[in-house]
């Protein structure tokens, strides 16, 4: 499964690019991956080798936040520097959403372009495709590339939405012509199965009143309709490995110069199927195989990095995109056979929610010889993966960004990392400043369909995270003088805020 790239020799002629000042980097970014779920931060159910060999040799994070509750908000802010917040469109997307990016958008990939790097996209995208009006039978366009990637191939969306198709360079992958692919979220196809009309033809079944019973295909219902493209849909449990040996292969490729490596794990997202490997292997059921899969995927670039003499020339960042979810849309057994594992790490909350665990995530930063060992308590978010790449490879950035430069933080140099950092669950902020977390009033149900507590309370909230990291003693109405400052304060740094929507408006 080689990749094909086109370099420009221009980049490396003058031989200018130093080892240090241009280390190769690799971001993995888990799917729902919760702060809990790795056992270097406790967890005891399952263990977790490759992720603690990160968060052991460098810097633990364990005040590592995403920007958001979920995926693609949380995404669109560590490649752009900006909150996504500022972005109406950075919602939860459909399959057959347009990019979200405007072309001539600052991202993370452009500036590694200009620094000389060779850069790829490989896995979870769910950042939008083309212009809401999709051909998949044609290049869809723009896509990855325009956004600054060299080489691409990715889901479109999350693994339970259609099309259930790889892209490479915005190109379905083993399309035939005489069976073209149509996708849609309006309507279903004449003639074509869901889980909701045929039952008997699934093999793993869509949770009640969670929507995931629109098109089947390898025995699972999805989000979405799509028609045709049978040659080029995915095997579910083959995920992992498919995306795991276009990684391997893409190093291979670039050794001999810079690159940039973004790795969208799919785990633990639903549906969970994890390769036969890994089946039953945790004791946890599918969530929890699935994980271990990831840790697994994370071990093989590792190892490969080593085995080419790459690891002291090349920064890892390991996270997540937001916090975990148990039910998501499936019948998996990861409410049932959790036992005493603690996917959230004792934080509150979960993905979609405001409190802790939406967005404090597993955050782990190395380099082989340049990070200094430890455990850091520093506030650190994705947000600034834009400001401290750009300070390390010496490349100046746009005015108006916001991203900063934690780069000493990051290598473990420094203890002093954010004082305030505005975070986002769904179209609600809140404000994390010092030890110390203010939630503005939000009406709303107490927890969603997947039973995640979303953070919403009448009387707003104020947390003191260093004696009560578990947010279970609301000092709202007790620290008064302290909420009116944090909440003064909240509202000058969201006065930019825009009207998020829960979901973009999709095509027909």
């Amino acid at each position: 499964m080689r990749i094909s790239l086109l370099t420009s020799a221009a980049l490396f002629a003058t031989g200018s690019l130093s080892a240090s000042d241009h280390p190769n980097i690799v971001l993995i970014i888990a799917d729902d991956l919760g702060y809990g779920d790795v056992s270097a931060q406790g967890a005891t159910g399952l263990q977790t080798p490759n992720f603690d060999r990160l968060a052991n040799s460098g810097v633990r994070f364990t005040n590592g936040y995403a920007t958001s509750a979920t995926s693609t908000p949380s995404r669109y802010g560590f490649f752009t520097g900006m909150y996504p917040w500022k972005n109406a469109n950075a919602a939860i997307l459909p399959g057959d959403a347009p990019l979200i990016f405007r072309e001539d958008e600052f991202t993370l990939p452009k500036m590694l372009q200009k620094a000389g790097y060779t850069t790829a996209a490989i896995g979870k995208w769910h950042l939008g495709m083309g212009r809401g009006d999709n051909n998949w039978n044609e290049p869809v366009k723009p896509g990855a590339r325009e956004v600054g990637f060299d080489y691409s191939n990715l889901i479109a969306a999350t693994n339970d939405r259609t099309p259930t198709v790889y892209v490479e360079n915005g190109n379905v992958v083993g399309l035939d012509p005489s069976d073209p692919l149509f996708v849609s979220y309006v309507l279903n196809f004449k003639g074509e199965p869901t889980g909701k009309t045929h039952p008997h033809l699934l093999k793993m079944h869509p949770s009640k009143h969670q929507g995931h019973d629109n098109s089947i295909h390898n025995g699972i219902s999805r989000i979405g309709y799509q028609k045709g493209g049978k040659s080029a849909l995915w095997t579910d449990e083959d995920m992992a490995d498919y995306f795991t040996e276009l990684a391997i292969d893409f190093i291979d490729d670039n050794k001999e110069k810079p690159f940039f490596l973004y790795f969208g794990l799919h785990q633990p997202h639903v549906p969970r199927t994890p390769n036969s490997r890994f089946v039953g292997k945790s004791g946890m059921g599918p969530r929890g195989d699935a994980i271990l899969e990831a840790d697994w995927s994370t071990g093989e670039i590792i190892n490969h990095l080593e085995k080419r003499g790459l690891l002291e020339n090349t920064l890892i960042i390991f996270s997540s995109d937001n916090g975990p979810v148990l039910d998501d849309g499936y019948q998996d057994d990861a409410v049932e056979k959790l036992g005493n594992h603690q996917p959230t790490g004792g934080l509150r909350g979960g993905k979609y929610s405001l409190f802790e665990a939406g967005t404090r995530v597993p955050f782990f930063v190395y380099w082989k010889g340049k990070t200094r060992q430890r455990v850091s308590d520093a506030i650190v978010t994705q947000l600034d993966l834009m400001g401290s790449v750009a300070a390390l490879v010496k490349q100046p950035l746009p005015e108006g960004l916001d991203t900063r430069n934690y780069l000493d933080v990051w290598l473990g140099k420094s203890k002093k990392g954010r004082e305030e950092i505005i975070l986002e669950a769904q179209g609600r902020l809140a404000l994390r400043s010092g030890d110390w977390v203010y939630l503005p009033p939000y009406k709303g149900e107490e927890r969603n369909i997947t039973q995640n507590e979303l953070g919403n309370l009448p009387q707003g909230g104020l947390f003191n995270l260093k004696k009560d990291p578990g947010q279970q003693l609301n000092l709202i109405q007790k620290e008064t003088k302290r909420a009116a400052k944090l909440k003064a304060r909240f509202e000058v740094l969201t006065k930019d805020k825009k009207v998020a929507q829960t979901v973009v408006p999709v095509s027909n």
